[in-house]
C-alpha cells in the first residue's frame, strides 16, 4: 500500500482539546502527516501555545467553553467559516462524583460538553465536507462507554451517546465521501491523570487489569486517529475501536482487584 494513502497533506483539521494529553498528540500527528492543524483548548493557553509551537509558524488557536452555549455557539461559527476537512472531537469534561450526588448541573455540564459540541461541530462542519465529496470526524470516546464506573456515570452514558450520535450521522454522509468514527482509549497517563499514575501501588492495579500489563501514554493512541483521517480508512465509518491494550476483552487472567482508572 502506498504511503500517500496516509498522507494528509492538503487537507486542514481542527481538534478540540488540544492544548494537553491526547488532543495535543492527534494535533501533532496530524500536522506531520501534512495537514494544516487548527487547535482548540478552555483555559490552558500555555498548553496551547506548545501545542502550536510542536506544529509550526502560524498554527491557529481557539479558545471556548463548551459548557457555555453562547461561547461554543460563537466558536461554532467561528470555526464553520473556513473549510475544514477533518474535525477531531476530542474536548471533553470528566468529573468524578457518586451517582447518589449527582445534580442537574453536573448532567447539563456534561451534556454541553460531551455531546452537544460535537453535535453543534458537526452540523456546522459536515455538510460542507460532503458537498465537497471529501471529511473526516473522528471523536474520542471512552472504555468506559463499555466499562462504566458508578463514579462516572454521567461522562459514560455521554460517550455512549456520542457513539450513537456519531453512528446516526455517518449513515446519512457515507455516499458523500464523509467518515465519522470513535477511538475508544482506555486507561491513558496524561496531564490529568499524572498524579494518580505518580503512585505505584495504583499504576500496578491498573496494570494487571489490562491484558498488555501496562497503562497508555497518549501517543498510543494516535496512530488509531491519523488512520483513520486517511484515504486509507475511506471505506470505514460508524466504527468504535477500542485503544486500550485489550481491557474491553475483560481483564487480564489474575487481575487484581479494586483497581481504577
Amino acid at each position: 500500500m502506498s504511503q500517500d494513502r496516509f498522507s494528509l497533506a492538503g487537507r486542514r483539521a481542527l481538534v478540540t482539546g488540544a492544548s494537553s494529553g491526547i488532543g495535543r498528540a492527534v494535533a501533532i500527528a496530524l500536522a506531520q502527516q501534512g495537514a494544516t492543524v487548527a487547535l482548540h483548548h478552555f483555559g490552558d493557553a500555555a498548553g496551547a501555545r506548545d501545542t502550536a509551537a510542536a506544529i509550526g509558524l502560524g498554527t491557529v488557536v481557539h479558545e471556548a467553553d463548551f459548557t457555555d452555549s453562547r461561547a461554543m455557539s460563537a466558536f461554532a461559527d467561528e470555526v464553520g467559516n473556513g473549510a475544514i476537512d477533518i474535525l477531531v472531537s476530542n474536548g471533553a469534561i470528566e468529573r468524578r462524583r457518586a451517582w447518589g450526588e449527582v445534580d442537574e448541573a453536573h448532567i447539563q455540564a456534561h451534556v454541553a460538553a460531551n455531546f452537544t459540541a460535537l453535535f453543534t461541530l458537526a452540523t456546522r462542519l459536515v455538510p460542507a465536507m460532503a458537498k465537497r465529496g471529501w471529511g473526516r470526524v473522528v471523536a474520542t470516546g471512552s472504555v468506559m462507554a463499555r466499562r462504566p464506573r458508578a463514579e462516572t456515570i454521567v461522562y459514560a452514558s455521554l460517550k455512549a451517546a456520542q457513539l450513537t450520535a456519531v453512528r446516526a450521522m455517518a449513515r446519512d454522509v457515507a455516499p458523500h465521501g464523509v467518515t465519522m468514527n470513535v477511538v475508544s482509549p482506555g486507561a491513558i497517563e496524561t496531564e490529568a491523570t499524572a498524579e494518580r499514575y505518580r503512585d505505584a501501588a495504583f499504576r500496578q492495579a491498573v496494570a494487571a487489569k489490562i491484558p498488555a500489563e501496562r497503562h497508555g501514554q497518549p501517543d498510543d493512541v494516535v496512530g488509531a486517529f491519523v488512520f483513520l483521517c486517511s484515504d486509507a480508512a475511506r471505506y470505514i465509518t460508524g466504527a468504535d475501536i477500542p485503544v486500550d491494550g485489550g481491557w474491553t476483552i475483560g481483564d487480564a487472567p489474575g487481575a487484581l482487584p479494586g483497581a481504577t482508572a
